[in-house]
């Protein structure tokens, strides 16, 4: 019997089941602290079982943040890339939890460099990843998520820009990031009778996560972004719009969060400068 709660007029993540690649820090964590602070179920699969000294966090601590929040959290240690380690995660979160009501395809690799200069072995990392991990999670989950009464797949990736600047300066990264959007477009309109929601959510911003600080920069690159919140936040409404009327769109945060009348953007800035030393994410 499914243990979701029902679609009510007070939208609330409340008793809804998340499954989630990644999220053991950055902007899947705090996606997932956001719906848990409703008392949401969230399952994280994600392969940092031990602390990496490049990066902050582990599935556990992450697992032990959603509960402090008032959520409960399921810890999968395992490989978006693998069939049978994204089948176990689907069987034990159902297990656990009854069904699966959210998809959160979060789990992403990021390698800036252009064709020729890219190591074919990083090219198959990021597709892997970012591609491949999409529709593993996705198509695993969608049996699940069709029993669901309101049931949503939210894939970070950004809308389709053709401008071919983005293709010039790193085309491999381009080709594995729309590789998810247009694999989430594809379940939006696949999927549309049966009410499932697909649709992706990207920043207006820099984020100040490890992945912007260890390779994108540094702290000057950090000084000019916004906190992971921010992008919970718009992840927060989407998920709490309706499956049926919310679906096949390339959300960009700020924008979710001006539709919900949110326009004072100054709490989600990480430095001290202002919104004009923001810098603007790739593929905007």
């Amino acid at each position: 019997m499914r243990k979701a709660a029902p679609v009510t007029s007070s939208p609330s993540l409340s008793g809804r089941t998340i499954l989630m690649s990644g999220g053991s820090r950055g902007i899947g964590l705090a996606i997932a602290v956001r719906a848990a602070r409703d008392g949401a179920n969230v399952a994280l699969l994600a392969k940092t079982d031990t602390p990496d000294p490049r990066l902050p966090g582990t599935v556990h601590t992450a697992a032990e943040e959603i509960t402090a929040a008032g959520g409960t959290a399921l810890p999968l240690v395992g490989d978006v890339r693998d069939d049978d380690s994204v089948a176990d995660a689907v069987a034990r979160t159902v297990e656990r939890f009854g069904g699966i009501d959210i998809v959160v395809n979060n789990a992403s690799a990021i390698n800036l460099s252009t064709i020729g200069d890219l190591p074919p072995k990083r090219y198959d990392l990021m597709l892997d990843i970012n591609a491949r991990g999409t529709f593993l999670l996705t198509s695993a989950a969608l049996p699940h998520l069709a029993e669901s009464d309101n049931p949503h797949v939210l894939t970070l990736s950004p809308p389709l820009n053709l401008d071919r600047k983005w293709f010039a300066d790193h085309a491999p990264y381009t080709v594995s990031k729309y590789a998810m959007t247009m694999l989430t477009l594809g379940v939006a309109e696949g999927r549309r009778e049966q009410g499932i929601a697909g649709n992706c959510l990207w920043p207006r911003t820099l984020i100040a996560t490890a992945a912007v600080q260890n390779l994108l920069g540094g702290d000057e690159s950090v000084a000019k972004a916004r906190r992971p919140e921010i992008v919970a936040d718009a992840a927060y409404a989407i998920l709490t719009r309706s499956a049926r009327e919310c679906t096949g769109n390339t959300f960009i945060d700020d924008e979710v969060l001006a539709a919900e009348g949110v326009t004072d953007l100054s709490p989600y800035r990480y430095g001290d400068g202002t919104e004009d030393d923001l810098a603007l994410d790739i593929f905007l």
